[in-house]
């Protein structure tokens, strides 16, 4: 018990150790959060990049002669006729342009295939420089697809012009 005992009075006898200094585990922690989070907060941001605007497109009539060579080839835009509207559907150049399942569309008035879901070449017009397909004989089904194509495509591209038969150019 001798040994306990002096061992206990030499553990009382050393001076107690009351501050650790600025450099113990806990705080060398904390000051890492603190010097983390300020350097979050502060760090520079990179510049905002704004998105390329598209050029401007102007307004134009269209005949369907003048509308075939916007279908994509050689770098071109692919313009697309529903129901008189041409839309610029370039950004859909996958589906419309060359290569793509609706290519035969492209720089043509689509609207009789599209209400008779039809990819066919039968669907389009042959005589570019005769009247326009006036679609009267499509019926009520046809109607209300060809309304949802009209649709679907004014939400998502930009309509450049509109078609009309040759002769009528100049008419308002």
């Amino acid at each position: 018990m001798d040994y306990v005992e002096n061992r206990m009075a030499q553990e009382a006898a050393k001076p107690a150790v009351v501050d650790g200094g600025l450099f113990t585990p806990l705080n060398l922690i904390f000051i890492s959060l603190l010097l983390y989070t300020v350097y979050v907060f502060y760090k520079p941001q990179p510049p905002v990049v704004l998105p390329k605007e598209e050029p401007a497109v102007v307004f134009r009539t269209f005949t369907p002669r003048t509308l075939l060579p916007y279908n994509g080839e050689n770098g071109s835009p692919v313009y697309m006729a529903v129901r008189g509207r041409v839309f610029d559907v370039s950004r859909g150049r996958n589906f419309y342009g060359p290569g793509g399942p609706y290519e035969n569309f492209a720089g043509r008035d689509a609207s009789r295939g599209l209400a008779s879901h039809s990819f066919d070449k039968e669907m389009l017009t042959k005589d570019l420089d005769g009247p326009l397909d006036p679609l009267t004989d499509l019926d009520a089904e046809q109607l209300e697809a060809l309304q949802g194509w009209e649709e679907r495509f004014s939400e998502k591209y930009l309509v450049v012009g509109k078609l009309v038969a040759v002769g009528d150019e100049n008419k308002a």
